[in-house]
């Protein structure tokens, strides 16, 4: 069957499993309240579906959540067939370079994350509590001596993780706020320029890690960094080029997703549920819990999927579906996080939840390795804004926030707040 472009926009329904669905991914719809609706109906007639994609291919997009948690670990699924110039080309996600972590298959992945996996156990992480605390409290004395509207976006969001980033490659503190610019650059796309401001920090950011390595390298300091030149296993060590993609995939994952997903939870609660934000504000002891459920009923993808497509090495079955050795596959963790199989009320925010095995950190080989540290940063401020500024309001209409458009994440540009009367 066909599907044309003019019929890829009609709101018809799935047509049959197997049968190209009527709907061009990214399907509309998506943002930072949750996936786009045609996932619901998805889950429920067509959990296994193609579909056609901006990038011209057709791909299979999965929905329900134990597919995506299965699949997720299934080594007949190839990030590194989706990377290169020959890979097809998925409108919507994110394609990266071959080198990076995110992009390989075992046993290369394999190697790579053992020599790297040391450096953020969750005891090393809690010995960084003091210091995230340390730079999360500096924020915001300056947030509470600046008084009036503040951009929580420029304020919090963005310059914690990243300094917490900065601090763990070991970037000397007066680099850090040229390190800053780059990094945000490199991380966030402007649709309007095509990139080029992306491409232009990614040369800037590659040249100063090179030069961070080779100081490391020379002298050794307590730093990830450092950590990571001297790992070795039998012998084994990460080699340069190695290094320096890590140090990009660190900057990029470590602190844009955690930036975007702590502006976005905040959001979410002072517009649609101030009645959570207060039952935070009344038991701080009940953030951890909370988090979790931010995480996974907040969605940070715009595309409703962890952004990075898979090619299947071989056919496989997918409940009475095959799909076949060399298509696209979708996995989307935004849509498996709303399940009714798994979640009770999945469409609610339940800071309270008790049961929330959700897979916003992905699953499988490539289970996200910052997972200890994002939570922790935003558990320290989400603490922090509650404990200081309780009546914490937004301080514009929502309407008039400002978003990245053609980004893999949902990401404000800005989010003016303001304390209450």
């Amino acid at each position: 069957m066909t599907v044309t472009q003019e019929t890829a926009t009609q709101e018809t329904a799935p047509q049959g499993t197997g049968c190209p669905v009527a709907h061009t991914f990214p399907f509309s719809g998506s943002s930072y309240r949750g996936p786009a609706p045609l996932y619901s109906r998805l889950r429920d007639e067509q959990p296994v579906a193609k579909v056609p994609t901006a990038g011209g291919v057709d791909a299979w997009v999965i929905t329900r959540y134990e597919d995506v948690r299965r699949l997720s670990a299934d080594p007949r699924l190839s990030r590194a067939q989706a990377c290169g110039e020959a890979a097809p080309r998925v409108g919507g996600t994110m394609h990266t370079t071959p080198e990076m972590i995110i992009s390989l298959d075992a046993p290369e992945h394999s190697r790579l994350r053992k020599l790297v996996a040391g450096a953020f156990t969750m005891r090393r992480v809690e010995r960084m509590r003091e210091n995230v605390q340390r730079v999360t409290d500096e924020l915001l004395d300056d947030m509470e001596a600046k008084g009036g509207t503040v951009d929580l976006v420029q304020q919090l969001a963005v310059p914690l993780p990243l300094t917490v980033i900065g601090e763990l490659l070991g970037v000397p503190a007066e680099d850090l706020r040229e390190f800053e610019q780059w990094a945000r650059a490199f991380a966030t796309v402007d649709d309007r320029a095509g990139g080029e401001a992306s491409l232009h920090a990614l040369g800037k950011l590659s040249e100063y890690i090179v030069g961070l390595i080779a100081e490391k390298r020379a002298n050794p300091a307590d730093d990830m960094l450092s950590e990571l030149i001297a790992a070795r296993d039998e012998g084994d060590r990460l080699s340069e080029p190695e290094l320096v993609t890590f140090g990009f995939t660190l900057i990029g994952a470590g602190f844009d997703t955690t930036a975007n997903q702590l502006a976005n939870s905040v959001l979410a609660l002072l517009v649609d549920h101030q009645e959570q934000w207060r039952y935070l504000v009344e038991d701080h002891s009940r953030i951890p819990k909370a988090v979790e459920e931010l995480l996974r009923h907040v969605n940070l993808f715009a595309t409703d999927t962890s952004g990075f497509p898979r090619i299947a090495a071989e056919d496989i079955e997918v409940g009475d579906v095959t799909i076949p050795k060399g298509d696209a596959v979708l996995l989307s963790l935004a849509s498996a996080n709303r399940d009714p199989e798994v979640f009770d009320q999945p469409d609610r925010l339940d800071l309270g939840r008790e049961r929330n095995p959700h897979i916003s950190f992905g699953h499988g080989m490539h289970y996200c390795l910052g997972k200890h540290l994002g939570r922790m940063e935003m558990e320290i401020a989400i603490e922090g804004l509650v404990r200081r500024f309780p009546d914490l309001k937004l301080a514009v209409p929502e309407s008039e926030l400002p978003w990245h458009t053609g980004e893999i994440n949902h990401t404000l540009t800005s989010l003016p707040v303001v304390r209450g009367d």
